[in-house]
């Protein structure tokens, strides 16, 4: 609930959300753009109150974005697991990590006769689908198993022009070896990170590794860094500016990681709102070693609407 948070030093760095704060940035914010994982929900456990401020800043005439690094789901499939939580989103406000990716591609003017390898799951290989790339891997991947033996070569396909690593539950030897060889030995092939997220709340209980160590696995094997399209990278902000006609500074970016979230914010020049319902926390914030600085934090989304309502 709103003012949970202690009051501390914190607050001659970071504006807590007030009754007056919550006025100041709702009356200059024209866009919210959310987080999903940890502000939106944990898991497939909506968390508390956020219907209610959703609608009501809808209710306001504020433009609603939802952009995730959680590449497992397609821009389809996020717009049904919001509808089965009982909230209307569009398909064209997600934009995901795996559409990233498929994006940056086709910005890129990628061959369509190359093909693209996906350590990953179907969000991605349904996004390159979509964009009328050829994908191999994925979760079918995760069923083979390479053959450490005498005399055994592992065959790849040498029209593999690029390769997107994700979140992937299904992660093997398999995969890292098929990966590697595309990236050493296709010459040109491009290394395409959706994020590199440690960790994040697939459940409602607790964090699981995220997309960065299934790409750290990778960047040891290929001693190559990878293109990341995901946040903080700002290519995934480039492409709304493209669609939506809001200039960043009336834009809010509100996320409960720091690393993505709020340097993804920062980086764009949006206002940016961290929550602690998520992987970060106050002590996170507090610590001196933490040099990402949101302009405001509370505890959760739906502090919105109660700080707003005080304030009538």
């Amino acid at each position: 609930m709103a003012g949970e948070i202690p009051k501390s030093s914190i607050e001659e760095k970071f504006q807590r959300l007030t009754p007056q704060t919550t006025r100041n940035l709702l009356d200059s914010v024209d866009a919210f753009l959310f987080d999903c994982d940890g502000v939106i929900w944990k898991g497939d456990a909506l968390i508390d109150g956020v219907p209610d401020t959703l609608d009501m800043l809808r209710a306001m005439g504020k433009k609603l974005v939802f952009v995730t690094n959680n590449s497992t789901k397609s821009r389809k499939q996020y717009a049904n697991k919001f509808h089965s939580l009982g909230i209307s989103v569009s398909e064209d406000e997600i934009f995901s990590s795996s559409f990233a990716a498929a994006m940056y591609l086709k910005a890129n003017n990628f061959p369509k006769e190359k093909k693209v390898y996906v350590i990953g799951e179907e969000g991605i290989l349904e996004e390159l689908e979509n964009a009328g790339y050829s994908a191999l891997g994925g979760p079918e991947d995760g069923k083979k198993t390479a053959q450490l033996k005498s005399n055994y070569f592992f065959e790849h396909d040498k029209s593999v022009g690029a390769v997107v690593v994700g979140l992937d539950q299904y992660i093997n030897f398999y995969k890292l070896q098929y990966a590697t060889l595309c990236i050493r030995e296709n010459p040109g092939c491009l290394f395409i990170a959706t994020n590199r997220d440690s960790v994040g709340h697939l459940t409602d209980l607790q964090e699981w590794p995220g997309a960065g160590c299934m790409v750290a696995a990778v960047c040891g094997t290929t001693q190559k860094e990878p293109i990341v399209v995901g946040k903080p990278s700002t290519f995934l902000m480039d492409y709304l500016l493209q669609i939506y006609n809001i200039p960043t500074s009336r834009m809010c970016m509100v996320g409960d990681r720091l690393d993505t979230d709020i340097l993804f914010g920062l980086n764009a020049g949006c206002r940016t709102l961290l929550v602690f319902s998520g992987v970060t926390n106050l002590s996170d914030l507090q610590d001196s070693s933490n040099q990402i600085q949101p302009e405001y934090f509370t505890s959760t989304l739906s502090d919105i609407v109660g700080l707003f309502n005080n304030n009538q």
